[in-house]
């Protein structure tokens, strides 16, 4: 990961939500949904989870919705307050010396921390990679336990969706009604944890 590259975390979110999206197949999808929340079994509480609030990382990660345990696209809804302890409570995937006291701290935080952070190059709607990294966020241990069971507002099925956009794009004319995504709003503190470059 290169430190001198754009960071920054774009989402659809409101005063007290933010939505991040998940792809699975369709038994952990279909229990989800009808939950309102993740129901183990099929979802595995043990296992790190991701979350990207970008739909087109999301599309480009999953093949719009079209790879074997990613065939259904979820939108989920989070309390911003458990999107914030996430960040809070997170250790970068990767080191970097001019961020970490040393290797081995940051080794030991990795080991320590609920929540990993990780940094992709964004994607077009032709997954061209854009001039900015997107975030995306791993979940553990006690991390999964508050998603689950304190952090999601509501879960929506979006693969139709995903796959009308996928549709649409190779149309002339068409206009792609993509979800709305702006930069989410972050103290100084939670940006140097996460790495991200507008302090």
């Amino acid at each position: 990961m290169e430190n001198n590259t754009q960071r920054v975390i774009r989402a659809m979110y409101d005063n007290d939500t933010i939505t991040v999206y998940q792809a699975f197949n369709k038994q952990i999808a279909d229990a989800a949904v009808k939950a309102q929340t993740f129901v183990s079994p099929p979802f595995k509480m043990e296992r790190m989870t991701w979350i990207k609030p970008s739909f087109l990382w999301m599309m480009y990660r999953s093949g719009w919705a079209s790879k074997s345990d990613q065939e259904c696209v979820l939108a989920i809804k989070l309390k911003r307050k458990g999107w914030e302890w996430a960040l809070k409570n997170s250790c970068l995937s990767h080191y970097i010396e001019s961020i970490h006291d040393s290797k081995e701290s940051w080794q030991d935080l990795l080991m320590k921390s609920p929540v990993r952070i990780q940094w992709d190059p964004e994607k077009d709607i032709n997954f061209k990679n854009l001039n900015y990294r997107s975030i995306q966020v791993g979940l553990t241990g006690v991390a999964v336990q508050k998603y689950v069971n304190d952090w999601i507002v509501s879960i929506d099925d979006v693969t139709e969706y995903s796959k009308s956009i996928q549709k649409e794009k190779d149309q002339p004319n068409n206009k792609i009604d993509l979800p709305f995504e702006k930069i989410y709003p972050l103290t100084n503190d939670l940006a140097k944890i996460i790495n991200a470059t507008y302090l």
